[in-house]
C-alpha cells in the first residue's frame, strides 16, 4: 500500500492507524498547492479532488476520503481492537464517531484556514460551534480514556489529527482539560510518535 499524504493535515489519521496495525507501506508526500507528488508525479491523476488522503491499494487501485480509508486499513489487517466487527453494535457506534469527527470537528475547522472567510465570522460562528463540539467532548472524556471507553480506535486517530490543528487555527483548548489530557494520552502512543516523526512533525 502507498499513503499519499501531506504533513499534520487529515492523512495523519490514516497514517497512524498504518503504524497502528503494523501494515506495510509507502509514504508519498503531496505538494497540495502545485498538485504534485514528491517524486513529480501530477496528483490529480490519483485524486481528482486534490486533497489527501490517499491510499492506493497493492492492485493499484485509489481509496479516497479518511475514514473510508482507515476502515479499510484496520479491516484488512483484521484489526478488530481498532475497528470491531463489521454488524456489532460497537463498529456502528465507531462510524458514528468518525461520522461527526468528520462533519462536527473536521469540517468545523475548515473556514477558520480559508483566507477569505471574515475573522468576524471566524470568532463569533465559527470558533463558538467548535466550542460547542469541544465541551461535547470535554465531557465524555471525564469518564472515558478514548472514544469508545478503554479502547483506542480508528476514530482516536481521526479526533487526534483535527486536535493537533487547533494552535493553527488560534482556538483555545485551554478550557477543555479533558480533553486536552486526552489529545496528550494519544500524542504519546508509540504509532503516534512514529507517525509525526515521519512527517517532520516531531523529533
Amino acid at each position: 500500500m502507498k499513503l499519499y499524504y501531506s504533513p499534520g493535515v487529515c492523512s495523519l489519521s490514516p497514517h497512524i492507524v498504518l503504524r497502528e496495525t503494523g501494515s506495510t507501506f509507502e509514504l508519498e508526500k503531496v505538494d497540495l498547492k502545485a498538485k504534485k507528488t514528491e517524486k513529480g508525479a501530477d496528483y490529480s491523476l490519483v485524486n481528482p479532488n486534490g486533497y489527501v488522503p490517499a491510499l492506493q491499494l497493492d492492485d493499484g487501485s485509489i481509496l479516497t476520503e479518511g475514514p473510508a480509508i482507515v476502515q479499510y486499513i484496520a479491516d484488512s489487517k483484521g484489526a478488530t481492537s481498532l475497528l470491531p466487527k463489521a454488524g456489532s453494535p460497537e463498529r456502528y457506534r465507531v462510524v458514528q464517531w468518525l461520522n461527526f469527527i468528520s462533519t462536527e470537528i473536521h469540517k468545523g475547522f475548515s473556514p477558520l484556514f480559508w483566507p477569505t472567510t471574515p475573522q468576524e465570522f471566524k470568532d463569533n460562528t465559527v470558533k463558538a460551534r467548535l466550542v460547542q463540539r469541544f465541551d461535547f467532548l470535554n465531557k465524555h472524556f471525564a469518564k472515558n480514556q478514548f472514544l469508545m471507553g478503554s479502547q483506542f480506535t480508528v476514530a482516536d486517530a481521526y479526533l487526534y489529527t483535527t486536535l493537533t490543528w487547533a494552535g493553527a487555527a488560534k482556538v483555545d483548548l485551554g478550557p477543555f482539560p479533558n480533553l486536552t489530557a486526552y489529545r496528550d494520552r494519544v500524542a504519546a502512543r508509540p504509532a503516534v510518535q512514529a507517525a509525526l516523526k515521519a512527517e517532520g512533525l516531531a523529533k
